[in-house]
């Protein structure tokens, strides 16, 4: 990890918590920060994250990532429980919120910028503070609500438009919306493109008024964490070289089966691995 003075040009842009999730293994670092930044390093791309948390955060593992620490008091920290009726989260506790002057002008530039709250905690304004980049949307931390006792639930995002007017791609869970399929048609209407994940199910891409779905390969599910924000990295990644979102949910959906066969931030995807999965979606479209 390196934290600050002389900042430079990066490829991908992280705006959000790292968190600290309280397992039955003991604490572990996790939030879409965490997931997504470290899928762009395997990639190649020069990475920063701009997030908050106490000073006293282990940020260890990430030795090849520059970021911004806005200090705070405690850390975003969950219990995510794991039912047969899907998952059950707790809040414990909440970092700062994350302003655009939070923001280095350096980091302005970058062409990747990835907006993946997950507590509230990115500012609207920021989204309309990078008119170059290719702004890719997580919005599962503006999609909860939680209760003095930090259960969390669905919470439909009032003013989703002020920051999907300026995203490039959206992706969510369609666990995000509790299968509300008035949200997807709203959301569907004010950005150019939206992918709605289905865990093992796949996904379905909405573009230009066209809707495709797509499957991923039978895998051996050891872990689901963390696996839809390597997909949303991968596929943000890749459309950004290509501008082809069937391509990139095609190759997006092989990272993330992958992911899901070991636990936690070992599912990351490796460079090799990067490469690999590379390789076969260009071959298939050679065909």
């Amino acid at each position: 990890m390196s934290e600050l003075t002389n900042l430079q040009p990066i490829d991908y842009l992280m705006i959000g918590h790292i968190t600290q999730d309280l397992t039955p293994q003991g604490p572990a670092l996790g939030g879409t920060a965490s997931y997504a930044a470290l899928t762009a390093v395997s990639f190649g791309l020069r990475v920063g994250i701009v997030t908050s948390c106490r000073a006293d955060l282990n940020l260890d593992i990430f030795d090849d990532i520059t970021i911004l620490r806005k200090d705070a008091e405690q850390n975003s920290t969950f219990i995510n429980t794991h039912t047969p009726a899907g998952r059950i989260q707790h809040i414990k506790g909440v970092a700062e919120t994350i302003h655009l002057a939070d923001i280095p002008a350096v980091w302005r530039d970058a062409p990747i910028v990835h907006l993946g709250p997950i507590v509230h905690e990115i500012a609207n304004d920021i989204a309309d503070a990078f008119p170059h980049a290719i702004i890719g949307v997580t919005p599962q931390g503006w999609l909860r609500i939680w209760d003095q006792d930090g259960l969390v639930s669905y919470k439909r995002w009032d003013d989703a438009s002020e920051v999907l007017s300026h995203a490039s791609v959206v992706i969510m869970s369609i666990e995000d919306v509790q299968g509300d399929e008035d949200v997807v048609s709203e959301f569907a209407g004010l950005v150019p493109v939206l992918v709605v994940t289905e865990g093992a199910a796949g996904c379905r891409v909405y573009w230009n008024g066209d809707q495709r779905n797509f499957r991923p390969p039978q895998v051996n599910e050891v872990d689901p964490v963390g696996a839809g924000d390597i997909f949303a990295t991968s596929f943000f990644i890749r459309y950004q070289a290509t501008r082809d979102p069937w391509e990139s949910a095609r190759f997006a959906t092989l990272l993330a089966a992958n992911s899901v066969t070991r636990k936690t931030l070992a599912g990351v995807p490796t460079k090799e691995e990067v490469n690999q999965f590379m390789t076969e979606i260009i071959e298939l479209k050679a065909l």
